[in-house]
């Protein structure tokens, strides 16, 4: 199958398909037409998947024959099977589609934080323009530490929840930008690798990973999801693929959406684990093992669950849960 001889003849058609089964109103003659057209681009799409994988033009024409379907199921389903849909195919299906996107800011974030600890290292002079040396001790010695006793375990778990999921909307909102995801990863890989350069440098490097570990593996990894929805967003309006900007924008930030709600999910996750266990004097491996816990309760749900989803057609975007699906009916 030639992609782009399959996509010039049938592009027409797909978005025909789309635009009846977003009208709301249909004649007998347009129900027939969308019935067809959609047993016509179901079979497309399934050959387009086992030849070509994953493509944008595969998920364009997923989410036509999304909306096509919701116009078959009748009268809008019970809440709570449309909650359980969501949770179990929608969800995970948004947040599986942006793991490479994850995986990427998740490198670079590391790598800039590596480098800005090695550079710290490498020039100890630096450190002066950090602050005294009285205050970075102080800051290695005490206040590090004391930053996660600081408040009571669920205040301290709302402010640290309030403040990683604006960051995060800030990634998501502001990602068509180009701009914004990168200089928020580069702040926080900054402040990252100048910490670990501090406590280092008096000693304490062990302390660094160890405070870290418990509550940051699930919330880095949330900041990571934000950061890749944003930049996938921005991808979406700079390579459309067959279809235009408005389009390609639209369809993917209906996904983005519920990624920002996963994301919401998750970091409060992380908020009670870092409000709740990394403050606890219990033995390091416990804690490590509660957030080394929570960080692979997503990656199951996001890339186990997340995968099944999409390969059973679940596009990941919320064109499904408005209040339930429409019937089709002529007008």
């Amino acid at each position: 199958m030639d992609l782009e001889a399959l996509i010039t003849a049938r592009s027409a058609d797909w978005q025909r398909l789309g635009a009846l089964a977003r009208r709301r109103n249909l004649t007998g003659a347009e129900i027939d037409e969308l019935i067809t057209r959609y047993q016509d681009s179901s079979t497309e799409l399934s050959a387009l998947r086992t030849s070509y994988g994953e493509t944008r033009e595969g998920e364009f024409l997923s989410v036509q024959l999304s909306r096509a379907r919701g116009r078959f199921t009748g009268a809008g389903r019970n809440i709570l099977v449309l909650l359980g849909a969501f949770f179990t195919m929608a969800l995970p299906a948004a947040l599986y589609r942006v793991r490479w996107w994850t995986l990427g800011a998740a490198l670079f974030t590391i790598a800039v934080a590596a480098l800005s600890y090695w550079w710290i290292v490498a020039n100890p002079e630096i450190l002066g323009f950090l602050g005294s040396e009285a205050a970075l001790e102080q800051y290695a010695e005490e206040d590090f530490v004391g930053y996660y006793s600081e408040f009571s375990e669920s205040s301290f778990a709302a402010r640290v929840f309030t403040n990683n999921a604006w960051i995060a909307a800030q990634c998501i909102a502001f990602g068509i930008t180009g701009l914004w995801v990168p200089v928020v990863l580069v702040q926080n890989a900054l402040g990252l690798g100048q910490s670990a350069a501090v406590l280092g440098a008096h000693g304490h490097l062990d302390v660094f990973f160890l405070w870290i570990a418990p509550h940051g593996l699930l919330e880095l990894t949330m900041v990571f999801v934000a950061a890749g929805a944003g930049l996938r967003i921005f991808w979406a309006w700079v390579a459309p693929g067959a279809k235009t900007r408005m389009q390609s924008l639209a369809d993917d930030g209906r996904a983005l959406i519920v990624v920002a709600i996963g994301t919401t999910i998750f970091l409060f996750i992380s908020g009670l684990v870092e409000g709740f266990v990394t403050r606890q004097d219990w033995p390091w491996p416990i804690k490590i093992g509660i957030g080394a816990a929570a960080l692979g309760l997503y990656l199951v749900y996001a890339l186990w669950l997340g995968g099944r989803a999409v390969r059973a057609g679940e596009t990941g975007a919320l064109e499904k849960f408005d209040g339930g699906a429409q019937r089709v009916y002529a007008g």
